[in-house]
């Protein structure tokens, strides 16, 4: 796989990369998005494709979507009011979940009409050839709340004390 080399926006270097991990973004993403070294996971990643989201570096996410990584990548017109994103937030990077295969759970801030507004997913990511690549969403919005009380069952005695079964007492008021 060859990654073709992009020239950093220069009013970046020597400030806080825009993917919130802390780094100068000369040593955090820059590397990755100009091809000069790899993303070491799926986490890194997913915070290049931010990064190229902020500085609207269209052709470095092509290379980076599985979908269209192998195809030339044909420039649009500029978008006359791109998304001003304004945060990322990495809720979990469940690593190598299959050999190869990781998931990222992510919000990305951005600004829309004086008002912040959020995208949450989880995104599902390969390794080929030793470079990640973004490949889908898997779910859009939180995870699912899981309740820390076992479920109880149509037949299993009420809860509320009652001695009836459950499908003949609180089951009918819930």
């Amino acid at each position: 796989m060859r990654f073709m080399t992009t020239t950093a926006q220069p009013s970046l270097r020597g400030q806080p990369c825009p993917c919130g991990s802390g780094q100068v973004f000369d040593v955090c993403c820059e590397p990755v998005i100009s091809g000069r070294q790899p993303a070491a996971t799926a986490e890194a990643l997913m915070r290049s494709r931010f990064t190229a989201h902020v500085i609207h570096d269209y052709a470095y996410l092509h290379r980076t979507h599985l979908p269209t990584s192998k195809l030339p990548y044909v420039e649009e017109a500029p978008d006359a009011s791109p998304m001003q994103w304004t945060r990322l937030v990495v809720h979990a990077h469940e690593a190598n979940v299959k050999p190869d295969m990781s998931y990222v759970d992510f919000s990305a801030y951005f600004q829309e009409e004086g008002a912040e507004h959020v995208i949450h997913e989880k995104s599902e990511f390969f390794r080929v050839n030793g470079h990640w690549l973004y490949n889908r969403a898997v779910r859009h919005g939180p995870a699912p709340i899981k309740s820390a009380h076992p479920k109880i069952g149509r037949n299993d005695p009420c809860s509320c004390g009652s001695g009836k079964k459950y499908k003949h007492c609180c089951l009918k008021t819930a």
